[in-house]
């Protein structure tokens, strides 16, 4: 009886990690499709003197990030690392563009507009 509850409790343990794994997942990729999102509104607008609510939105999302990552990498199933990391690439992209955006924006866009 004891070694079914413990294999009952150690497939519960392994179903909510996989779970948790999926849903931080979507949160990293929702996360980074906002950073990415208002770097683009940043192009519609003129240059303003002071960071505007798209800059704290971006800040935040990246600071959000940074947990949600460390918890994606926490219950990550890495007897399969090609799988965990494949779910990386869509955030990851996002992510460099955004960036890349950014730089762009502050460095060059903003000086000939």
């Amino acid at each position: 009886m004891n070694h079914c509850l413990r294999a009952t409790y150690n497939f519960r343990m392994k179903a909510s990690g996989h779970q948790i794994n999926r849903i931080t997942v979507k949160a990293m990729m929702v996360l980074s499709l906002v950073a990415l999102l208002t770097v683009v509104s940043g192009y519609m607008q003129s240059p303003q003197p002071d960071e505007g609510a798209a800059a704290h939105i971006f800040q935040l999302s990246i600071v959000a990030f940074v947990p949600v990552m460390l918890v994606f990498f926490a219950t990550a199933d890495w007897t399969k690392p090609c799988r965990s990391m494949r779910s990386l690439s869509v955030p990851a992209a996002a992510l460099s563009l955004a960036f890349a955006a950014l730089y762009f924006l502050e460095h060059y866009y903003y000086l000939r507009h």
